[in-house]
């Protein structure tokens, strides 16, 4: 285990242990049943701010921010505009509890923003939005971070050990869902890529009698020489019937 998958699913320092209520398993089956039946990844994205709202107590809005290369996040999914603001803030400041979570790979709870002395900037810029209290927990399947889950909401000390609790279960859901979903929608795009190409390769051994190895080479050619991807062209050759005259030469 690495010191980055020891803190995974840790609560934040403010954890006390309260008890938990009855009736989460329940809650998070269906919530598992719902996400299941959702068509494609941005539904699911969707899906998962509206159920934690719902789900989590405390929570008044939800967003997900999806982790990109070089430590940069996105927001992908939220349920107001004052997430996406939110969100800004953190990013311009590069402080924030969704950026720590992520990163740190722990729950981070931030009960008071007029009181809160770790992120200063951010904090100052927030509390202005009416926002005055947050929970991010970190997003991951194993090998796999993918962001974090954040709730927010307009009261100070909103989020309880309860809020932790139900949050953390629900983000491991969450998780499992958006990493099914993605891995789906590579899935689809990358067999649809491959029937593009072959779609192209045929028009080029149909015109020019070419083998399918001599077809192949004249697209990966084309895309070179275009700086553009392979799947763009083979998509303007389906399209126009037009190949690059030089790539043909």
């Amino acid at each position: 285990m690495t010191q980055g998958d020891a803190g995974r699913g840790r609560p934040s320092t403010s954890y006390t242990g309260e008890p938990v209520p009855d009736g989460l398993v329940e809650i998070l089956v269906d919530l598992a049943r719902s996400l299941q039946d959702e068509s494609d990844l941005q539904d699911t994205l969707g899906a998962i701010v509206t159920a934690a709202v719902g789900t989590v107590p405390g929570a008044e809005h939800a967003g997900l921010t999806v982790a990109q290369s070089g430590r940069r996040l996105r927001t992908c999914a939220a349920t107001a505009d004052v997430v996406q603001e939110v969100d800004a803030i953190q990013y311009a400041t590069s402080q924030g509890p969704c950026l720590e979570a992520s990163h740190e790979h722990r729950t981070i709870r931030l009960s008071d923003m007029n009181r809160e002395r770790r992120w200063p900037d951010f904090c100052t810029r927030t509390a202005r939005l009416g926002v005055l209290s947050m929970l991010s927990f970190q997003l991951y399947v194993e090998r796999d971070n993918m962001g974090a889950l954040s709730l927010y909401s307009t009261r100070a000390n909103a989020f309880s050990d309860e809020s932790e609790h139900v949050g953390l279960l629900f983000a491991a859901h969450a998780a499992v869902a958006m990493a099914g979903a993605r891995r789906e929608q590579d899935l689809v795009r990358a067999l649809s890529a491959r029937d593009l190409i072959g779609q192209a390769k045929g028009i080029l051994m149909e015109r020019h009698k070419l083998t399918g190895d001599q077809a192949f080479q004249l697209l990966v050619r084309a895309s070179q020489r275009a700086n553009t991807k392979l799947t763009d062209i083979a998509h303007q050759l389906v399209e126009t019937g037009e190949l690059a005259e030089r790539a043909v030469r």
